[in-house]
């Protein structure tokens, strides 16, 4: 069983990366310009942008937060990604999710330029990948699939199930397990209204995780010698803890990782590679504002 190393994996990317920036420096080119949109004061978001701010710094990029109150207007925050859309000097940018209930998700989203879009969110991207066309990709699950091309782990022609069906991971991953210049998979989507889950992970080659559910993914839905990839961070509290707290995957790895030739861990699996694809669109974003 080999533990995939998402931390040491972004670690090298980031280093390649920060290579990369400084040959365009040294060239007179732009530093890459990366901008993120805060609203209140969520712990997970604020972790999130602060590790987001962390890799601009290692990778060579400038980084710009921007924050906002929980009382913020949809109206102003519009306001914002439209002067974020029109500034020359900012490559890409996000609207870190979730955003406070009286606010509408999907018009903010959409209002972000798809050049600009480095979340991968906007429809414009989500249609491209659905065609093959380039754009930019959902930053975990083209973490995910950068984490299996690193360690080798075929997966042409093999069984892939991804559990759960979010806008977010679900659908774009199975857009890109099963694209032929990509994953070039069998692809299984399953959630929470599917019959035979325990049978269709046991007949998987790789199982993708992301349902949110902590621990769904038990001994007897894996089979010997599959790879298991688990997207799920879910908070529990732990007296143990300074910060009360601590991170839950969707699998539960005492007893499933014997089983496995490859497993994610949580933490330190697909939460660093989310980051790290990111910074390669922000680098993407910028190299094609050259």
């Amino acid at each position: 069983m080999t533990i995939i190393d998402g931390k040491q994996t972004a670690a090298t990317i980031k280093q390649d990366i920060a290579k990369k920036v400084s040959g365009i420096v040294a060239r007179g080119g732009k530093r890459p310009h990366l901008a993120a949109v805060l609203v209140g004061h969520d712990g997970g978001s604020e972790t999130y942008v602060r590790n987001k701010v962390r890799a601009c710094e290692e990778c060579g990029f400038q980084s710009s937060l921007i924050r906002y109150e929980e009382d913020v207007t949809e109206e102003e925050l519009l306001s914002c990604v439209d002067k974020l859309n029109n500034d020359a000097s900012v490559d890409g940018f996000i609207v870190q999710l979730p955003l406070p209930k009286h606010i509408n998700e999907q018009r903010i989203t959409e209002a972000i330029s798809p050049d600009k879009d480095v979340d991968g969110f906007h429809p414009v991207n989500v249609g491209r990948l659905a065609i093959g066309l380039p754009g930019f990709v959902s930053a975990t699950p083209l973490g995910i699939l950068t984490l299996l091309q690193h360690y080798n782990i075929e997966t042409s022609g093999r069984k892939c199930v991804i559990l759960g069906r979010s806008n977010i991971v679900g659908k774009p991953m199975a857009q890109l397990m099963m694209q032929k210049e990509r994953g070039d998979a069998t692809v299984t989507v399953l959630h929470s209204h599917s019959k035979n889950i325990k049978e269709e992970c046991r007949a998987a080659d790789i199982i993708i995780a992301a349902i949110g559910k902590p621990h769904f993914v038990t001994a007897d839905m894996v089979r010997e010698g599959a790879v298991v990839i688990d997207v799920g961070t879910t908070r529990v509290p732990d007296a143990t803890r300074k910060s009360g707290f601590r991170l839950c995957g969707d699998v539960d790895f005492d007893n499933v990782s014997p089983k496995c030739a490859y497993i994610t861990p949580v933490p330190g699996g697909v939460g660093p590679m989310t980051i790290c694809s990111l910074m390669l669109n922000t680098l993407k974003a910028a190299q094609h504002g050259e």
